[in-house]
């Protein structure tokens, strides 16, 4: 089934119940397969997300001489090869619409004595990636993109990095990960400076592998000649893809939902410290440590929301869920203002303007600005939506049709399995009443 064959027709109404478990992040699963395959011994992954995105991770290394058993119902064995131990592939990686996957994998293969291509679909293909390299060329890469600064990436080896001290003009999880990945290979010390804090998956799970990492507030240092070391990781359930449930049973009359074992990393719970603010009715219990992240299971039911300016200290931990979140600002009573996330026009589609379109066709006064959106709640009303083949923009307006009047028919959603496969069979479980055509 191609991007455009694939649409959701979901009926107005209804609401969230029962217990719920969402597939494994989509974050710490990729990182897994990265730090697993450099690891020495054989490193044991549950919990990992199928989904297209890590599965794109988990074939490269394959191409580069890594043996990977599975994933079989979240269970994978990575027989890792250590640091110096990749082979060069005998194509081009090729990593589908993973912008997570070409810019980690941009850092590492910086490092290898071995030439190599990163290239994706035609989506990734129009992603910027100078915001890696260009830091990665100061280290001593020598990586070649379009003129436009796009993929494919080509990567060139043989070259000697050095350790350099980067302050990130943007904040951004996937440029201080590229550049910590090379730093373990680069001589002398690596160190990012993040403007606001972003998601520490990486670090987390680096020290998870036994190697040293130094944080001093919003900075991050690691320095060549450690080792990584084979260790066992769950992987908690997805907080980005628990963001849609959060936000359906939130704006539906009647919902009592629990999500289980979801990961609730201090750079990642945008979404629920916004959607308290704005009123919503969400209680975290059990909360204990898996592998070094912490872990709850989350219980939301359905609340009056109402309208807030979404401070800009919590745009960089909700990035991924202000999709869902826009939805929420649809359903609340008053204005809802976002400034500071012009990160969204650079997503897997324009989050900005791709949202705003598609609210303003169900009735919703949703005015985007360069950098953020001007919401006033209102009745949402039915019709046809396009998600542009971006699977966060489909699943929101999949839970917006709980709040319309009528049918909500969302074009190009066949990339949803690219990060939450399963989203219409447990959706339908949780009391969604979605339909694939």
């Amino acid at each position: 089934m191609t991007s455009s064959s694939s649409k959701f027709i979901v009926a107005p109404g209804g609401n969230l119940t029962g217990r719920i478990r969402v597939p494994g992040d989509k974050s710490i699963s990729h990182r897994s397969i990265m730090l697993g395959s450099l690891a020495e011994g054989v490193t044991e992954v549950s919990g990992f997300l199928e989904g297209e995105d890590n599965l794109a991770t988990l074939e490269a290394f394959r191409s580069m001489g890594v043996t990977i058993e599975g994933p079989h119902e979240g269970r994978v064995r990575i027989h890792g090869v250590g640091l110096h131990g990749l082979k060069q592939p005998a194509q081009d990686l090729y990593v589908g619409n993973s912008g997570t996957s070409i810019r980690l994998l941009s850092g590492l293969l910086a490092a290898q004595d071995f030439d190599s291509t990163l290239t994706g679909d035609t989506s990734l293909n129009s992603r910027p990636m100078r915001r890696v390299t260009k830091p990665l060329a100061s280290m001593g890469a020598r990586v070649e993109t379009t003129d436009a600064g796009t993929p494919p990436l080509r990567i060139q080896g043989n070259s000697s990095l050095k350790g350099i001290d980067y302050e990130m003009p943007v904040a951004s999880a996937q440029v201080k990960s590229c550049l910590l990945l090379a730093g373990l290979y680069a001589d002398g010390r690596t160190c990012v400076t993040e403007p606001a804090p972003t998601r520490d998956h990486t670090e987390r799970m680096l020290q998870g592998f036994g190697y040293p990492v130094e944080r001093t507030g919003n900075k991050v240092c690691v320095a060549s000649g450690g080792k990584l070391t084979a260790t066992r990781i769950d992987v908690p359930a997805d907080i980005s893809s628990s963001a849609f449930f959060l936000v359906g049973a939130s704006i539906a009359v009647g919902s009592d939902l629990w999500l289980e074992h979801v990961g609730i990393n201090p750079t990642r719970i945008g979404v629920i410290n916004i959607l308290r603010q704005m009123g919503a009715m969400i209680e975290l219990s059990n909360e204990r440590n898996v592998g070094g992240e912490p872990v709850a299971d989350i219980r939301v039911q359905g609340a009056e929301l109402h309208g807030i300016r979404i401070p800009e200290d919590q745009v960089p931990l909700a990035i991924d869920e202000f999709p869902a979140l826009f939805v929420a600002a649809a359903c609340a009573e008053g204005e809802t203002l976002l400034t500071g996330a012009r990160e969204l026009r650079v997503k897997e589609s324009d989050r900005i303007q791709v949202m705003a379109d598609g609210l303003q066709t169900l009735g919703i006064d949703a005015r985007p600005t360069e950098d953020g959106m001007v919401l006033q709640g209102g009745t949402l009303g039915s019709g046809t939506v396009h998600s542009q083949g971006d699977h966060r923009i489909a699943m929101a307006f999949a839970m917006a049709a709980l709040r319309a009047q009528g049918t909500i028919e969302i074009e190009n959603c066949a990339n949803v399995k690219t990060s939450f496969p399963g989203f219409v069979s447990l959706a339908g479980q949780a009391g969604l009443t979605l339909n694939e055509a």
